[in-house]
């Protein structure tokens, strides 16, 4: 059980989140679809505060001496790169953080993806299923990884 929390909490940390559960879940020798359970849980609870908090904090706190700078950088980043991305993107918005979130490279998981989504007054339901299918996705990847090609194969036997 302390195992599973532990897959949880990393699962849970902004950078590391499921492309880190799902190693430390194989290198422990959990049971696979519990461990991935845990792990999609542990990666999707933060997603809705940060979504309903990440723009309100950045507003919030760029009017500060200190971290105003910061926070004013990351607001402005976050609405040229959105703009962006949603020019490329066109339609296929969610696609894109479908596909941003599901890929497993470092700061493209969960928490950036609905920092976007917030950032870019995103629909939250959309926002959200997309992030989920991204985590599957990515989910899916790293127990690919961490088993090894045939290791995969041999689980879909």
């Amino acid at each position: 059980m302390k195992k599973y929390i532990w897959v949880f909490l990393i699962s849970m940390l902004p950078l590391i989140e499921i492309r880190g559960a799902i190693p430390y879940a194989v290198l422990w020798g959990l049971p696979l679809m519990p461990s991935i359970i845990v792990a999609i849980i542990g990666n999707m609870i933060p997603v809705p505060f940060i979504y309903l908090f990440a723009r309100r904090v950045l507003e919030w706190g760029k009017d500060k001496k200190v971290i105003g700078p910061f926070f004013t950088w990351c607001l402005e980043k976050g609405e040229k790169g959105g703009q962006k991305l949603e020019a490329k993107a066109g339609r296929g918005l969610y696609w894109a953080l479908f596909l941003f979130v599901g890929i497993p490279l470092p700061g493209t998981g969960a928490w950036t993806g609905m920092l976007a989504a917030s950032i870019l007054d995103m629909d939250f339901k959309k926002s959200t299923l997309a992030v989920l299918a991204g985590v599957f996705l990515a989910g899916a990847i790293m127990l690919v990884a961490s088993l090894g090609v045939d290791g995969a194969i041999q689980l879909a036997k």
